[in-house]
Parts: structure tokens; C-alpha cells; sequence
């Protein structure tokens, strides 16, 4: 952040609604966040085809595997099988999709991802060891309120192994999160290129070389450890971020994803929301929501990330909703009044509509998992009054 965040100085961005307790997230003299000085800012000024043409070059230099061309690093969500199919699709290349799999799959993910399947991709998909996986989702969610720390650390580090393990040396990774929702940018290099050190940092936070506790052996973590550096420098292997070279757009994605491949998106259990109200000019078109947001095609693959993104309510003060509406905000496809609204009345929904499989997951009950909620809220964001708990500043 930048500046220590104290009950006194919690303020939210005056463009989108991104909180001053978000990780990295910095303010300037005008009280805007840096996700939207970059994009009503730098990101205006780019001119996309000249990046298109720069990443024909990037690719065709690239493009000499017998079998596939590139690595989509896959999770089976909207953003990953877009990319993967417009590589097929606007270049002509052939790549693999490899999916380290989500924890506990939705009955819609599992559909989406067979419909990526049937598009013509490839798919190579890693299900490991659910003991191990199950101890550390318990581990971190008790210890950091983060029950897939250990995914965040897979889903980077399983691309790697297979392009190591497969002789593949391009990797196309999505979106540059550190430029697109607010971060420390290392240089401008690293919007393009995937830095091993910046990765490890902002979204890893830890070294999983040291999780070999508790019954937990080294050879366990196989899947959530980078390769040797030595073995990616010696093939050769690159990673790009396919933001940098086309226009980012979360909810564009989910378009193309669902008129293109027939995506499907969270059922809405309570009757649906149809929401074009809410948008400029009637993009919401869709039925349906999770838990905590006011959409239903975005992390809709994973029972487990709507307590994770509950948890992110708790120990930051701001909620799933803040985060899409942040970004639709950004995009264009959202006021900030609108986003508002929107936040007010979802943001920090508990995660009831698959609380059985998180809880058959983890091994823990309803009360033990509020507990554990309970013991991450921040003083310095929540208090208590009226027998429930209330952040001391709300979004406005």
C-alpha cells in the first residue's frame, strides 16, 4: 500500500471502489487507485495493433514443437479458454491447455471444461494428490485465511514443469494482474514478460518447498514447486502475458467464452437477478450470481472460492463484488454509482450455496469455519455492534 493503513486513513478510490487496504494498491494526490490511472490513463494510449503485430512475431518465432505450438496455463474459466482458443483460432497455432485442476469442482465448471474440449483444445489436466491437497487447503485456511494458497502456487508452477518436462518452450500466461487491478509493476518489461520473482512474491507469497510438514513429505510437492531455473533457461522456455499484446477485458472475455464455446454461468438458487439496470447500455443479459457478487461468470469453477473470496471480505474490508465492479468500472461497462449499489447489497455474502462441499473438504463444520473467519478480521477494518460485525468504513 502506499501508506500504512490505520482506522483513520481506510479510503476508497474515487474512480472505482477499491479500498486503501487491498495489497500494493497505491493512491495518488487525487485519491485514485493505480489500476485506474493505468487504465484511463497509459492503457489509452497503446496502440493494440501494433501489439497484435508484435506478438505475430513473438509466436512465429516460437512455433517449431511437432505437436503444440505454445502452453495455455488453464483453470477452466472464461479467461483462460478464451485465450486458448482465439491462439487456435486468430493465429493458427495448436496449443496445449494445462490444467492443474480446481479443488473441489462446480457441476458448471465441469461442463465449461468439457466444452473447451469439444472447441478443438487439447487439455491436459493434472489431478494430484487430493490427501495432500486437502491438508493444505485446511492448513492455510486456519493459518492465513487462504484456503488455496497451495493452488496459487500449482497453477503457476505446473505450466512451467510441463513446458520443462514436454519441451515446450512458449508459455502464454492471461493478464498481468499487477498492471490491470493495481500492483507493484517491477518495469515495464515485466507487463510483458513473467517474471519468476514477481510472481513468487505478489501471488505465491511463500516458497512451497517449505510445506513439508504435518505428514507432508518434499516429493508431495512435486506440483506446487517451480522448476530448476537452470532447465528453463537451457530450453529456452519464454512466458508472455497475453495482456500485454491485446486489450484486457474480463467481461469481454466472458462474452466470447459463452457465445463461442456455449459457456455456461452460476445457477442462481433463490429465482436469478437479471441485471441490465445495473450496466451501460444493457450488457448484463445473464441470469444467475454467486455468493458475494452480483454476476455469475467469473470464478464460478470452485466450490472453495467463495469462502476464499469471503475471507478476502474479512481480512481487507472488501468483497468479491468490489472487485468485479472495480473492474467493469475500469473497463467501461460500469458506473461508479452503479458498482456501488452493487457492493452495498452484495459484497460479503457467506458462502452458503456450497458450504456442504467446503466443509466435506476441509473437514470442518459450519461454526468452525465462522470461527476461523472470525479470528482473521482485521481491528483496524471491523467492529461490533449490534451482535454482528461492521466494517468501520464502508465503501462510499
Amino acid at each position: 500500500m502506499g501508506e500504512s493503513m490505520t482506522a483513520t486513513n481506510i479510503r476508497w478510490c474515487r474512480t472505482c471502489l477499491m479500498p486503501s487496504t487491498r495489497p500494493r494498491v497505491v493512491f495518488d494526490e487525487t485519491g485514485q487507485c493505480n489500476a485506474c490511472k493505468w487504465h484511463f490513463g497509459d492503457k489509452l494510449k497503446i496502440d493494440w495493433s501494433e501489439r497484435k503485430r508484435e506478438f505475430t512475431d513473438v509466436v512465429a518465432s516460437h512455433k517449431r514443437h511437432p505437436a503444440y505450438d505454445c502452453i495455455v496455463p488453464f483453470s477452466g474459466g472464461k479467461d483462460s479458454a478464451t485465450i486458448a482458443h482465439r491462439l487456435r483460432s486468430e493465429y493458427d497455432l495448436r496449443p496445449l491447455a494445462v490444467c492443474y485442476g480446481q479443488l473441489v469442482w462446480t457441476d458448471v465448471g465441469r461442463r465449461n471444461l468439457q466444452r473447451v474440449a469439444d472447441a478443438g483444445i487439447d487439455i491436459l489436466y493434472w489431478r494430484v494428490d487430493q490427501h495432500t491437497s486437502r491438508s493444505l487447503a485446511r492448513r492455510f485456511f486456519i493459518e492465513r485465511g487462504h484456503p488455496k494458497q497451495h493452488y496459487d502456487s500449482a497453477v503457476n508452477a505446473v505450466p512451467l514443469i510441463t513446458a520443462v518436462n514436454f519441451n515446450i518452450p512458449l508459455v502464454i500466461y492471461a493478464e498481468h494482474g499487477e498492471t490491470e487491478y493495481g500492483g507493484l509493476v517491477l518495469d515495464e518489461e515485466s507487463r510483458r514478460t513473467r517474471n519468476l520473482a514477481e510472481v513468487l512474491e505478489h501471488q505465491v507469497g511463500d516458497d512451497a518447498g517449505n510445506w513439508a510438514v504435518d505428514g507432508i513429505e518434499a516429493r508431495d510437492l512435486y506440483p506446487y514447486c517451480y522448476p530448476n531455473i537452470d532447465d528453463v533457461e537451457r530450453l529456452g522456455i519464454k512466458a508472455f502475458y497475453f495482456s500485454y499484446f491485446h486489450r484486457w477485458d474480463i467481461y469481454e472475455n466472458a462474452k466470447y467464452a459463452r457465445n463461442v464455446m456455449g459457456f455456461e454461468q452460476a445457477p442462481d438458487f433463490r429465482g436469478g437477478i437479471l441485471l441490465p439496470r445495473y450496466a451501460k447500455e444493457g450488457c448484463y443479459d445473464w441470469w444467475g450470481k454467486s455468493d458475494g457478487s452480483f454476476e455469475g461468470f467469473d470464478s464460478i469453477d470452485d466450490c472453495i472460492d467463495d469462502l476464499d473470496y469471503y475471507m478476502m471480505y474479512v481480512k481487507f474490508g472488501f468483497g468479491r463484488a468490489s472487485r468485479m465492479a472495480s473492474r467493469l468500472i475500469q473497463n467501461g461497462h460500469m458506473t461508479r454509482e452503479q458498482g456501488l449499489e452493487l457492493v452495498r447489497r452484495y459484497d460479503g455474502e457467506f458462502p452458503s450455496r456450497y458450504l456442504r462441499q467446503i466443509c466435506d473438504y476441509l473437514g470442518m463444520t459450519k461454526q468452525e469455519i465462522r470461527d476461523v473467519a472470525d479470528k482473521h478480521r482485521n481491528p483496524e477494518i471491523w467492529m461490533q455492534g449490534d451482535g454482528e460485525w461492521k466494517l468501520r468504513h464502508p465503501p462510499q
